[in-house]
């Protein structure tokens, strides 16, 4: 196992890594909308917020030498599925062609009080 750690993404709130390879795959941690520069949460509309969860998990990708198109599955959680349509919109400016599998879940909280938080799976061998 390998941690990965990118500064373009932020920093863990918590004892875990931002992702971690094992093998060919990388398991990306939850990413809410926390700005890396500031660590801070990003303010304003959802869109912006998704926006930001999802460059976060796009950062630790490429940290790790992948890229979003080696995204195979998405975890998802909202505070509120009535965001579904507007998550989507933002969501398939990322992965507009073979998105991967996907599940969304609307939860209670999330940290920080988060309206949103991402996770990835992504496969990092080449193919034969």
């Amino acid at each position: 196992m390998k941690p990965v750690y990118s500064p373009q993404a932020p920093k863990p709130i918590g004892p875990y890594s931002q992702g971690i390879v094992v093998g060919c795959f990388l398991f990306v941690s939850g990413q809410i909308p926390l700005d890396p520069a500031t660590g801070g949460m990003v303010e304003g509309r959802f869109a912006e917020k998704a926006r930001r969860a999802l460059e976060n998990v796009k950062a630790v990708v490429e940290a790790a030498g992948g890229s979003l198109d080696k995204v195979v599955k998405v975890t998802v959680y909202l505070k509120d599925i009535k965001l579904f349509g507007e998550f989507n919109e933002v969501y398939s400016e990322y992965f507009s062609k073979n998105p991967p599998a996907r599940a969304v879940v609307e939860v209670s909280n999330l940290p920080r009080g988060a309206d949103v938080e991402v996770e990835a799976i992504a496969y990092l061998c080449e193919e034969k």
